[in-house]
């Protein structure tokens, strides 16, 4: 105690000093040590109480203007960034996943779950859901679905029926897997397989790549690289199953022969489909027709330019969060190219062509904002990030960037 501390450090000089002289001396000193104390209490309780509302509002700032980003990758890992959506800057979190060959990723929309695939096309295809810690970013495995395919490489998540449907490329089929409410993998509902071959080398078969679900909520369209179709199937967003069209037309879009359809996106009003082809480098306007089951080309463009002297290759497409705009990867330029729609034709003109900042880029993903686009370049190893003038369309590069080596695919968490 502090009182046996002084005594012990300066004794009385006199053995005999009077006993009430010693009490006082006592309390004298316990009262000093009391206030002591008192005074240590209340600065602690003031620093507590001041620190803890500064904590949480610097956490609620960092985190208001921070999202996270998980890349797929050919490394059979998963890596994670951070993107300052106040700034553009990006910083690395590291791998967060391993194991698989996960080259597409895609979020819940609603909760900090991940999902990526196994696009191993030695073993049957599977989806894998991951919880997402909001404070650091790392990712715990929670469960995983089987596909009924192999070469699983696409996803798209259905948000009225809690779906997610698979293109599994190998095995030329899609599939659809139901979503249990908490974001964990639920049981594989359907798988259907593709037929069809193209003149190309990589057309010996079907490989399907790309699948959305149109406005409706009633039909499945699918793009198929090595079939040169677009297959439209029906889907029970009650049952989560898919099935093939009954109906009177022929339920399938065919490309020119050795364009080789990669991936597409439905315009905002739900008229117009936007597909991008892989091997001729095309993009084509498509009506749609949910009555009559059909599609039907309005408009096809060359995404490359006439002093292309390669492999022409296109990469990845989206539609703007307005609507306006849609924005293509020319994988064989190594360039972004900006088009604006048309509301009433839904054609196509040209805005943009840009440098995608580095060498093949394989996929791209635009922030919920709508004002971040961040580009995959798998050669170079480099996720790169433009700022998106939500008036013009047009793109910059902001010069961030993050190493993730051999990059194919983003998606956003919040």
């Amino acid at each position: 105690m502090l009182a046996n501390r002084i005594r012990s450090s300066r004794p009385f000089p006199h053995a005999s000093l009077h006993h009430s002289t010693m009490t006082r001396l006592f309390q004298r000193n316990s009262l000093t040590r009391l206030g002591v104390m008192a005074a240590l209490s209340v600065l602690t309780l003031s620093a507590c109480t001041l620190d803890t509302p500064t904590r949480s509002a610097m956490t609620s700032l960092v985190s208001a203007h921070s999202v996270f980003v998980y890349v797929g990758t050919l490394q059979s890992q998963i890596d994670g960034l951070r993107l300052d959506t106040s700034t553009g800057e990006l910083t690395s979190i590291g791998a967060v996943a391993q194991g698989l060959k996960s080259t597409w990723v895609t979020a819940h929309p609603e909760l900090p779950v991940l999902y990526g695939v196994d696009d191993d096309s030695a073993k049957e295809g599977s989806i894998t859901a991951y919880e997402v810690n909001r404070g650091t970013g790392t990712l715990n495995r929670i469960n995983a679905s089987h596909t009924g395919g192999h070469g699983t490489t696409f996803l798209h998540f259905d948000v009225p029926s809690n779906t997610l449907l698979g293109a599994n490329y190998n095995s030329g089929s899609v599939s659809s897997v139901a979503v249990n409410s908490d974001g964990s993998m639920g049981p594989l509902v359907s798988t259907i397989t593709e037929t069809g071959s193209g003149p190309s080398r990589r057309q010996a078969s079907a490989h399907a790549h790309s699948v959305a679900i149109d406005p409706s909520g009633r039909y499945a369209l699918v793009a198929d690289l090595g079939a040169d179709r677009v297959f439209i199937y029906r889907f029970d967003r009650g049952t989560h199953a898919l099935s093939q069209a009954d109906g009177p037309g022929p339920h399938e879009f065919v490309a020119p022969p050795g364009s080789g359809p990669r991936h597409l996106a439905f315009g905002s009003n739900g008229q117009f489909v936007y597909l991008l082809t892989e091997l001729s480098a095309e993009i084509m306007v498509l009506r749609w027709d949910a009555r009559q089951e059909n599609l039907t080309l309005v408009q096809s463009l060359p995404i490359s330019t006439q002093d292309l002297q390669g492999v022409k290759s296109g990469a990845e497409i989206a539609v703007s969060h307005d609507g306006r705009f849609v924005y293509v990867e020319d994988r064989g330029e190594n360039s972004l190219v900006v088009y604006r729609i048309s509301h009433d034709s839904g054609e196509l003109s040209l805005v943009q062509r840009i440098s995608s900042g580095g060498d093949k880029p394989w996929g791209f993903g635009i922030d919920a904002s709508g004002k971040w686009l961040l580009v995959a370049n798998q050669r170079s190893g480099k996720v790169n990030v433009f700022s998106v003038d939500t008036v013009s369309g047009r793109v910059s590069n902001t010069g961030q960037s993050a190493a993730v080596s051999s990059p194919t695919s983003i998606a956003f968490v919040k």
